[in-house]
């Protein structure tokens, strides 16, 4: 049960292409939204959409791989852990941000070549 106290699992599709960023000469990360929907019926019994919007941190060689096969609309499941984090803005106002840390990524539908 230890491994399973910070886990998310998420299917959904891409809102943009992957904004890659490279550090020194060796580490690169890759920020992802991701676009999960939901359907449910309300009270009244009428069907309800639902999207909600992750933000996503891949790392090293899921940022490579994120950057060479993922694109905006991509379909794909991932795993990974959930992190909250504080800043201050530059208006001086703390604000909090919440991220999935991708520690697996699955490309769900057949990738298209880059244009």
């Amino acid at each position: 049960m230890k491994a399973i106290k910070n886990k998310v699992q998420l299917i959904g599709h891409l809102g943009a292409a992957p904004e890659i960023k490279i550090f020194d000469t060796d580490k690169k990360v890759a920020n992802l939204s991701i676009a999960v929907n939901d359907r449910f019926k309300n009270a009244k019994g009428e069907w309800v959409d639902e999207t909600q919007w992750f933000n996503l941190v891949a790392w090293s060689k899921l940022a490579q791989y994120a950057e060479q096969y993922l694109l905006k609309g991509s379909e794909i499941a991932i795993e990974g852990r959930i992190v909250n984090k504080s800043y201050t803005d530059k208006n001086e106002i703390k604000r909090t941000t919440t991220e999935i840390i991708i520690s697996e990524i699955l490309l769900l539908n057949k990738a298209k070549d880059k244009v």
